[in-house]
């Protein structure tokens, strides 16, 4: 699907993209103007492997306040939130491991195959949702972690705290490591996020991962933070030592700011984006073909859809005769198939435009 976009754009062809998993918006000033203002300051030298001292303490604060999560400093790190999926499972996985993924569910097989462990999908409700017995089914003598997402990317679900706690229970029953990938923490618009880390007295399963690229639109700055056991910490941040050495000190200048200081650019981004929300809700629900879906937080509608034709075949069709890229399901998992990733993070003019271009293809289905 990548390469047929950049094909069409390249030969002149206008594609309306609701497939991009970013916010539309630019960095809020304040944040540039920390780093900018760092950089100035000669805070552009190596940092220490888990992160500068003000970023630690910042993130202590920021998951102790609106997490939940009793933490240390000791049991921070920073780096960017794609590298910690896999840094986590390189610190959790042992030689024959398995490692329980959602179907459907972000890329995380890939990063999975990459630490050396073998990838399993565990199903989830038939609304999307989380069910910890499913996941428990799947548990056996070698399976190392289980990895969550909520707010959850692509079906746009947040899962219950009551299921998480069973989960929790589930997994320390079984001595199994919890990733907990809260990339979307903020974007919630019916439900209120719940921290799977909060559930313990002091960080010993779960390793929770956080983003900074969709709350701040930051995605550029690749800025995001791990909270795990101090030994989980440690081996994490020997990963980055002996990869990446260390972050750059005025991203985490910044990044501390937003932490610390930027509630309320937030609050302004989830409500620009409940609105797209409802446009793309609203729309969708209009066409024939395609069955209604509410997202409950991050920015994706992952609804069914009734024509006898796989979800890459579709989305094939969508984009070279009506110029419309979407994901096709199956791209996170067997049980994707048959629906497609709707984003709504883009301007309300391309959103408009998109969804007119998608009504007009299965209307003349």
């Amino acid at each position: 699907m990548v390469n047929l976009v950049l094909q069409k754009q390249a030969a002149g062809e206008h594609i309306v993209s609701l497939a991009i998993g970013e916010p539309s918006f630019n960095t809020p000033a304040e944040i540039v103007d920390v780093a900018y203002r760092a950089m100035q300051a000669g805070e552009v030298h190596y940092t220490s492997s888990y992160g500068t001292a003000e970023v630690r303490d910042a993130i202590r604060t920021k998951v102790s306040r609106k997490n939940r999560i009793e933490a240390d400093v000791s049991n921070t790190i920073f780096l960017t939130t794609k590298l910690a999926v896999f840094a986590a499972l390189v610190a959790v996985v042992r030689k024959s491991s398995e490692v329980l993924i959602p179907d459907p569910g972000y890329f995380y097989r890939e990063p999975v195959i990459l630490s050396g462990a073998t990838p399993r999908y565990y199903g989830l409700n038939g609304d999307l949702s989380l069910d910890a017995d499913l996941v428990g089914k799947q548990i056996n003598e070698r399976t190392r972690a289980v990895i969550i997402n909520t707010p959850s990317n692509p079906t746009g679900r947040v899962y219950d705290k009551e299921e998480l706690g069973r989960l929790y229970d589930v997994c320390r029953k079984r001595g199994v490591y919890i990733i907990s990938d809260e990339a979307y923490e903020d974007l919630v618009y019916v439900k209120e996020h719940s921290s799977i880390g909060s559930l313990e007295d002091a960080p010993e399963l779960v390793i929770s991962l956080f983003s900074l690229s969709k709350s701040y639109a930051m995605t550029g700055w690749r800025a995001g933070y791990a909270v795990g056991s101090a030994e989980m910490v440690s081996r994490i941040a020997k990963f980055i030592e002996h990869t990446y050495t260390s972050y750059p000190p005025f991203i985490q200048k910044a990044s501390a700011h937003a932490l610390l200081n930027c509630d309320h650019v937030v609050e302004q981004f989830v409500q620009e984006l409940a609105s797209r929300k409802k446009l793309a809700e609203g729309r969708l629900e209009s066409i024939s073909g395609i069955e209604p879906y509410t997202a409950e937080g991050a920015f994706y509608l992952f609804p069914s859809y009734k024509p006898d034709v796989s979800s890459q075949e579709l989305s094939k069709k969508i984009l070279q005769e009506q110029g419309v890229a979407l994901l096709p399901g199956i791209a996170f998992g067997p049980h994707g198939e048959r629906r497609l990733r709707v984003s709504f993070s883009g301007p309300t003019e391309s959103l408009t435009e998109g969804m007119d271009r998608l009504g007009a293809f299965f209307s003349g289905l």
